[in-house]
């Protein structure tokens, strides 16, 4: 079994700081994967993160699984706090991306919050790169990314939605492999959870 950060456990939830590259759910090709490992705790994961995406992940022990689908769900009382560093900057210091997105052929409606907390520049090459920390108001597959790239400020080392030429100047220049998104927060108040996940080490360049 891998070595999983535990960030917070008690007799409603287990939450742990999510390794990039591992997946959620099991499936083909996939010999180890989240859902396993927390069926050890007699819980269940109430929400999802890419397998490229790190940081605060939350399962419920089975029986408040039902609350906590429900704060998750419809009811939104779950407060996720993302941190993201991007090529280029958005044009304001913060706004919010309500661009529709496409999911599974139907058209949704989406909402993404975004506030600037930081720009630079690494020596030897010539981009100029943002850190945003971003709030969910819907919850879209790969909403952050898609919506970030739909501003011309896709998240560095994201392989899908990202500026490709700049993720393969950035392996070969400093070794960056990994996508530079973090669920780096998580606040539900009805369970008095506050939780920080720290960032790993790849994202210290950045963020010095």
């Amino acid at each position: 079994m891998r070595d999983i950060n535990i960030l917070h456990e008690d007799q409603h939830s287990i939450i742990i700081n999510k390794p990039a590259g591992l997946a959620v759910q099991g499936g083909k090709g996939i010999n180890f994967s989240l859902d396993d490992y927390f069926k050890n705790f007699g819980a269940v994961l109430i929400h999802r993160l890419d397998r490229d995406t790190s940081g605060v992940l939350l399962a419920a022990k089975e029986n408040d699984a039902a609350r906590f689908s429900k704060i998750f769900g419809a009811q939104r009382k779950a407060e996720k706090i993302y941190t993201a560093v991007c090529a280029d900057r958005p044009e304001n210091d913060k706004g919010v991306i309500n661009d529709d997105l496409l999911v599974h052929g139907a058209v949704k409606k989406s909402e993404t919050k975004y506030k600037l907390m930081k720009t630079g520049k690494l020596s030897g090459i010539d981009f100029e790169y943002s850190v945003l920390e971003l709030e969910l108001g819907t919850g879209r597959m790969h909403q952050i990314r898609r919506h970030l790239a739909m501003i011309n400020c896709p998240v560095l080392g994201d392989d899908k939605y990202g500026n490709f030429q700049l993720n393969k100047n950035l392996r070969k220049s400093i070794g960056l492999k990994k996508m530079l998104l973090h669920a780096s927060r998580l606040i539900i108040k009805e369970f008095n959870i506050d939780i920080t996940a720290p960032f790993p080490a790849y994202f210290n360049l950045f963020l010095s």
